[in-house]
């Protein structure tokens, strides 16, 4: 009898031990500091804004940034469990690049990965059964276009400096926008990304579609618009411009629901990485600057990373995409309608955990895609976040 009776004493320590645990770590989880440092394409600066006190601001529509302001992590598709995170920084800082460069004497050392040739082989056989599955709904008339995604793990035997891996990127690809962010609800993320969704200063507004996508070759790799030799040409395939031009066309009627008053510039070739894009630039005049939810709600999927008709395709990939994106494909970056707003589509994307670097990208199909070349494209886009791990 005393040994059952200290036996359900145990059990009930156990239990009791476990919840207190549980409750602890989910307050411990809450209380995490969220911070985001971020880079402009070819800024010599970057900034460290930082929010010590209160909790993220988690929004669930993208109307619901009408009139906010702070820095912005949005999913590629908002729900209760992958919100639209707001973070009002109570802590910002200004820092040149090279100074801080210049703290990190291992920045250029190579971070030990683990192979694993079984894993790898499962990405690939997953990729496959979602690029027939996707394809098809092409071939079928269901859908004009649609965007297929993926992740790579990448195991690392010691848990990676993030904010080495971000300075990292902002010497080695000055075209981009870099960002590393943290928050309790979306973990540690960082991009390299080429993609403006919206920028503006309250007065004039920008935006672009980028799509199709090009590695560039030995004889090319000093191409650059407009700081390298543009007197060499780079030809495109019908299915890069049919893409492109899918994404300039919904662009072009999304901006026509709120001003007439924009211009089209393009499309032209821009480098990013060891890469290039077909890019169409958009300056439009906003007349009701607390109205930006509402636009980014209209912009957000493009068909550059969900695909055509925007609502059914958005649902298929939600219901049949082997990889949850959660933030990739997304949007990141400061939101300010009285002041400078610079927000950019979350690509080149790199997951960081615990001894583990998720790598997220994908690739736009249409009739004519060969899985083959969407997957070695897909590989070409995860080389820019991979790089930074060699």
């Amino acid at each position: 009898m005393i040994d059952e009776k200290l036996s359900k004493e145990m059990r009930w320590r156990v239990v009791v031990d476990i919840c207190f645990f549980r409750i602890f770590a989910r307050k411990k989880k809450n209380n995490m500091v969220a911070f985001a440092l971020y880079r402009l394409p070819y800024a010599n600066e970057y900034v460290r804004a930082v929010q010590h006190k209160g909790e993220v601001e988690e929004l669930h529509r993208y109307t619901e940034l009408n009139g906010k302001s702070g820095y912005v992590m949005a999913p590629f598709s908002a729900t209760a469990d992958v919100p639209i995170l707001l973070m009002h920084p109570d802590e910002t800082t200004t820092h040149n690049v090279n100074d801080e460069i210049k703290r990190f004497n291992d920045l250029h050392e190579t971070i030990a990965v683990v192979e694993n040739e079984r894993q790898e082989q499962m990405e690939r056989n997953r990729y496959a059964i979602d690029f027939a599955n996707f394809h098809t709904q092409i071939m079928n008339g269901t859908f004009k276009k649609i965007v297929l995604a993926r992740c790579k793990e990448i195991r690392t035997q010691e848990n990676v400096n993030a904010e080495m891996l971000f300075l990292k990127a902002c010497e080695r690809y000055p075209r981009m926008f870099i960002a590393l962010v943290s928050m309790p609800r979306s973990g540690t993320w960082m991009m390299a990304t080429p993609e403006i969704l919206l920028e503006g200063n309250g007065k004039q507004w920008r935006t672009m579609a980028l799509a199709g996508t090009m590695k560039l070759k030995d004889d090319l790799k000093d191409f650059d618009i407009p700081f390298g030799d543009v007197s060499k040409t780079i030809s495109w395939s019908a299915k890069d411009i049919e893409e492109q031009r899918h994404v300039a066309t919904y662009i072009n009627e999304a901006i026509e629901q709120f001003t007439y008053d924009y211009v089209e510039k393009g499309p032209y070739t821009c480098r990013a990485g060891n890469l290039v894009h077909l890019r169409s630039d958009f300056t439009f005049t906003l007349k009701e600057q607390e109205r930006l939810g509402n636009f980014l709600h209209r912009l957000h999927p493009t068909p550059a990373v969900c695909g055509l008709p925007k609502e059914d395709v958005r649902r298929f990939i939600l219901q049949n995409e082997c990889t949850a994106r959660r933030y990739y494909s997304g949007f990141t970056g400061i939101l300010n309608p009285e002041s400078e707003t610079h927000l950019f589509v979350s690509l080149r994307c790199m997951e960081i955990k615990d001894h583990v670097c998720v790598l997220h990208a994908g690739g736009g199909l249409l009739r004519d895609s060969i899985e083959e070349k969407e997957w070695e494209e897909t590989e070409a886009k995860m080389e820019t976040m991979k790089e930074l791990l060699e």
